[in-house]
Parts: C-alpha cells; structure tokens; sequence
C-alpha cells in the first residue's frame, strides 16, 4: 500500500494538545461571560442551501463562498454568523422571544487566499439582540460593555473599544451635498488606519470624485479628537444643520453615558470619528476594538447596529445589533506575538494515576474518588517501565502523578508527586484531591499576557 503524506490544507489550522486547549479556554471564557449576560447558545447548520446564504451577498461574497452540489441541490457552506442568524430568526420568528439575545461560536468558511493571519476555515465568535420592530439604545452600550468583560477575562486590560455612529456619518456628509456618494466615502475612511490620511485623501478626490474642499472639510472632521466629553462637544458645533446627524449625536451620548454606568473604564472606550464599517447595512452604533500596544494586528473584535436583520426572507422589521469576534485569527496573532501565559496549565489532566503492580482495581477506585471531587484524572495502566511512564507524564506536562504500590494499596494511601518541585507525599485519596486542588489554584491565571 503506497503511503499518502499527511497533510493540512492552507488556511486551515491544527493546533496540537497544549494550545487547543488555550484555545478552549478561550471559548470558555467567552461562553461564561455570554451566559452571564442572558444570551442563549444557537448553532446553526454549516451547509445551507446558496439562495438563502447569497441572498445579500454577490460580489466579493460569491467569489468566497464555498459552493458544491449535490443532486438537484445548490448549496454552499456558511460564511459568517449573521446571515444564517436572519434566515433562522425569519424562519422561528413566531416561537422566539424579543429581544431575542444569542451567542454562536462556530466555524465559518472563506474561499479567499490563504495568508499570514488569514484563514479559510475559521472560528467566530458572534453575540447579537434582535429587537421586534424596535430596540432600546441601552442594548447599543450593553454590547460594548459585554466586550470589555471579554477581554478582561483574557487577561487584557490594554485595549480601547473605539465607538461611532453611522447616523453622524450619514447626516455629516449629507450637509456636504454627498449624500449619495456616503457609502463610497465611509468605506474609504474607514481604511484610514490602515493607508493614512493622504492617501485617503487622494483616493476622496481621485475615485469618489470629491472636490479639495469637501476632502478637506472631512479629513478635519474625521480628525476630531480628545476626551469623550471633548469630541462630543466638538460634534455639538454641527448640531441644528441635519435631522439625522442630530439624531445620532443623542444616540452617541446616549451610549457613552450608559457605557459608564456598566462600568466600563473611559480608558477602555473612546468616541472616534474614523470608525464606519465597511459593511452598507450598519445604521448606527459601529464599533472596532483594537490592542493598544499592538496597533499592526487591527480591529479584533468589531459590529453594530442594523435596522433590518431579515429583510430580504420576512416582511417583518426586526432590526439588531452585535459584533463579532474572529476567534481563529485572535488566537493565531496572540500565539505569534508570544502573549498566550505559558504558564497556564495546558495538560489534558490535573492528575496521572500509575499503578506500580499488576492489579489495575486499586488504582481505578484510587481515580474514581479523585475524579468525583471534580479533578480530571487519566488512569495510565500500559505495561512499561517506571522511567518510561514518569517520561508520559512529563511529556503532558501533568501537574501531579499519583502512584500506587503495594505499600500504599495495604495502607488505603497514594503517594502524590508533585512533577515541577518533585516534592512527594502520601495521602488518602480525599486528602490527595484536597491537595491538588489547593495546588491548582495557586497556578491559575490568565490566557494572555500583557508585555
């Protein structure tokens, strides 16, 4: 038989034992604080049928989506959360509950070029409210301070969720005449960040078709910084110009306010004018969520509001608003730039269990009770040498081996080894779980560190 190599596609990650379990982590973190507040867990399936998936797409999208058939069946594989949340929203809408709140930490698929950081197959990590017919700006502020928890529990406190209002936007430009050239022009700034200012700039007058003047007057504007309360005052000088642009301004302050209230520190949040999403079909609150001292990666975590999640598979207006993690790439930077704790327990099990003699009984009555107390004990029972089972362990990186002679069998005892200090000591099994828990928590820890 000729022997395949083995092989993992481009742009799909594998991560061995230690950093899956990081990962896992991770999504715990991010499940517990979802939970926390109020949002129910959804999956939803990987396949759809493409007319449901493409039915906002096109473009860039059709080109992305990984489309296959099967029979008379056209179907493709999900590309974010959010479309199969408004098909799965339209289809139970009369069996849901408004505002409906989930979380879905799911795969999704790209069939877009493989690259440093990008990914084909990846994790998202998605919160949303759905509102029925109307939503309270609270939610809008809810979302942000849901974020901060987030991060903090991955150990981050250097990190500004940076927030703006697509309705300041929208009402800015209208008092410009542009209007109609508003989403050519947001999706522009929005690369600010990324190209700088001249180039924006050129870009504004080259392939928007902006006058020097009207560049300039948004460059000015977009440059608006300071304090919150700084840029808000700044932003009351255009007040009285455009209905829209006034509505948005009561929505930002609205936000801020709250975000404050939710105990969001305001060096974790800021008002900033340079934030739009490139996405058309955000119509209000708009975050993007970067790591201070780690501007290159980008927005991490990045969303907002929506008027109409479902429209184009009910009448009904539902509108939302969410924001989304990129799990996969976090991760795969965070490994990178060496900020996953190396210290965190990463091994399968709290505890390995090795008889020294023939008779498994003892030892698995040994990891029954241990494990009752709510450790994870493996049973290692394989016929090898001493040497060699004390090099499985090492090798996990088990915190604590528990072995089993005949000495300890005859005294109802184990010998518990402690495999960083090598100090060994013999216990009951109760008092062995005691021990190691005790142990264990003085080794808990954050999954990123902060350099």
């Amino acid at each position: 038989m000729e022997i395949i190599k083995p092989r993992t596609l481009s742009g799909f990650m594998e991560l061995l034992p230690a950093k899956q379990i990081r990962f896992e982590k991770m999504v715990e973190i991010l499940r517990t604080t979802y939970a926390s507040y109020g949002f129910a867990p959804l999956d939803t399936p990987v396949i759809e049928d493409a007319q449901i998936l493409l039915a906002k797409g096109g473009g860039e999208t059709e080109k992305q989506i990984y489309r296959f058939t099967k029979g008379d069946s056209d179907l493709a594989l999900r590309f974010d959360l959010t479309v199969p949340l408004a098909k799965y929203v339209a289809l139970h809408c009369n069996d849901l509950a408004f505002p409906f709140r989930r979380f879905q930490i799911s795969k999704v698929y790209r069939g877009e070029r493989a690259q440093r950081g990008r990914f084909r197959e990846f994790y998202q990590a998605d919160i949303d409210i759905i509102g029925d017919g109307k939503l309270d700006i609270m939610n809008e502020a809810e979302i942000p301070a849901i974020i901060y928890k987030v991060f903090r529990g991955f150990g981050l406190s250097r990190f500004q969720i940076r927030v703006n209002n697509r309705k300041i936007l929208n009402g800015f430009y209208a008092m410009l005449g542009l209007s109609e050239k508003s989403g050519e022009i947001m999706r522009t700034v929005d690369k600010l960040d990324k190209i700088g200012a001249e180039k924006v700039r050129g870009i504004l007058l080259t392939e928007c078709g902006l006058t020097e003047e009207q560049a300039d007057e948004i460059l000015k504007f977009i440059a608006i910084k300071g304090s919150n309360a700084e840029v808000l005052a700044a932003l009351e000088g255009y007040q009285g110009r455009n209905e829209i642009f006034d509505l948005g301004l009561g929505e930002l302050k609205a936000v801020t306010v709250n975000l404050a209230a939710f105990g969001v520190p305001e060096a974790n949040f800021a008002v900033d004018l340079t934030i739009a999403r490139g996405l058309d079909y955000y119509t209000g609150t708009v975050y993007e969520t970067t790591l201070l001292d780690h501007p290159e990666i980008g927005s991490v975590c990045s969303g907002g509001r929506y008027d109409n999640l479902a429209g184009y598979y009910i009448e009904k207006q539902l509108p939302g608003v969410g924001i989304s993690i990129g799990l996969t790439r976090l991760f795969y930077v965070l490994d990178e730039q060496g900020l996953l704790n190396p210290e965190l327990p990463s091994a399968p099990a709290d505890a390995l269990v090795l008889p020294m003699g023939g008779d498994v009984a003892p030892a698995i009555a040994v990891a029954e009770a241990i494990r009752a107390e709510g450790l994870r004990v493996q049973l290692y029972c394989e016929q090898k040498k001493f040497k060699q089972k004390m090099a499985y362990a090492n090798k996990l990186e088990v915190p604590f081996a528990i072995l089993l002679g005949e000495d300890e069998i005859a005294e109802g005892m184990c010998s518990v080894k402690n495999m960083v200090s090598g100090e060994q000591v013999k216990l009951t099994p109760a008092e062995a779980a005691a021990h190691i828990k005790a142990e264990l928590a003085k080794k808990s820890g954050a999954v990123i560190l902060e350099k």
